[in-house]
């Protein structure tokens, strides 16, 4: 298993032939503006995404019609989710997700989402996690005086989060388990709000994703404790994973593109051919670099729909160790 084998042990190869003469990628492009659906609110790592992505189509002129990066926050995601759903068979809608695209719909059961029905185009990266505290919380140094300090507070102490059943939610349970503490989880609309709150010291820590705390560590209000990572990025090499101290905490998060139920095939594929263009592209990797993502393995159509499955499985496991109270309690 490579060190992306993951998400929590799945690692998928894949054989796309073809390229951007590919027939099927001549014969169709969109006719109107794409939907660039976002299942997270503004500021945060999804929309940094889809934003930069945006752009690069945009600079490169890769498509005959713009993209429309339109954010779905609502419900952890599930506005998003049922948005598209009623989209089916539209070629001009796409979806940028996380891995609320899974547990969304196992914690929402009656939203009637099967995520299998949608149109799997490709995995851009697999997005990493680190707990983050203000700087001015000089006494909270390492993970053992975070724990302590937690610890002591108890539930005064505040996480903030993107929303009940997203991954930060389920993170901060995985620790309450490990480190036997229990906190307040505070929802935000959106990682960035996340960000801003705990430079304000509305919240007293966050695992947020890199890209959404990177411009505010840059500046010193804020500072990384641990990486959930199996091994050290190269973006924070003084940062040691939970894994070296002992602690088995390992998660990631997936950032890819998808389609509604019933798009077409000719479509399909020009965005599959698109999106394996942006990732191969220099400002992808080098962001994906800077940003401390895994952009090592193109996963695309039928491979990204057995990637999507196995991690649904995967997330029904997790929840039920952790527990759907334990993320979902607000």
């Amino acid at each position: 298993m490579t060190k992306k084998g993951l998400l929590l042990g799945t690692t998928l190869a894949v054989g796309l032939g073809g390229g951007l003469a590919d027939e099927a990628f001549a014969e169709w492009s969109p006719k109107k503006p794409v939907e660039f659906i976002i299942m997270a609110g503004t500021g945060g790592g999804a929309d940094q995404i889809a934003r930069l992505l945006q752009g690069l189509i945009e600079q490169k002129d890769l498509s005959p019609r713009p993209f429309i990066p339109i954010n779905k926050p609502g419900g952890s995601g599930a506005e998003a989710l049922a948005y598209m759903k009623g989209k089916a068979g539209d070629d001009h809608t796409i979806l940028v997700t996380l891995n609320s695209f899974y547990t969304t719909p196992i914690i929402q059961d009656g939203l009637g989402i099967d995520i299998t029905e949608f149109t799997p185009i490709g995995r851009m990266a697999l997005d990493t996690f680190l707990l983050w505290v203000n700087t001015s919380n000089e006494d909270i140094t390492d993970l053992d005086s975070y724990v302590a300090a937690v610890s002591a507070k108890g539930k005064e102490w505040n996480v903030g989060g993107t929303g009940s059943g997203q991954e930060d939610s389920i993170l901060t349970a995985m620790m309450e388990a490990e480190f036997g503490y229990d906190v307040t989880y505070i929802p935000f609309e959106g990682g960035g709000k996340v960000a801003a709150a705990l430079v304000g010291n509305q919240i007293d820590s966050t695992v947020n994703n890199p890209a959404e705390q990177n411009e505010f560590m840059r500046a010193g209000d804020t500072k990384p404790l641990v990486q959930f990572t199996a091994e050290r990025m190269a973006a924070y090499p003084d940062i040691p994973t939970a894994k070296e101290l002992g602690h088995d905490i390992e998660y990631y998060m997936q950032r890819s593109i998808n389609g509604p139920p019933g798009m077409s095939a000719e479509a399909q594929e020009w965005y599959i051919n698109l999106f394996q263009t942006l990732y191969e592209s220099e400002e992808w990797q080098q962001f994906c670099v800077d940003d401390g993502l895994f952009c090592e393995e193109w996963v695309a159509g039928a491979d990204l729909a057995a990637f999507h499955a196995a991690q649904f499985d995967r997330h029904e496991k997790l929840i039920s160790e952790v527990g759907a109270d334990a993320i979902t309690s607000e």
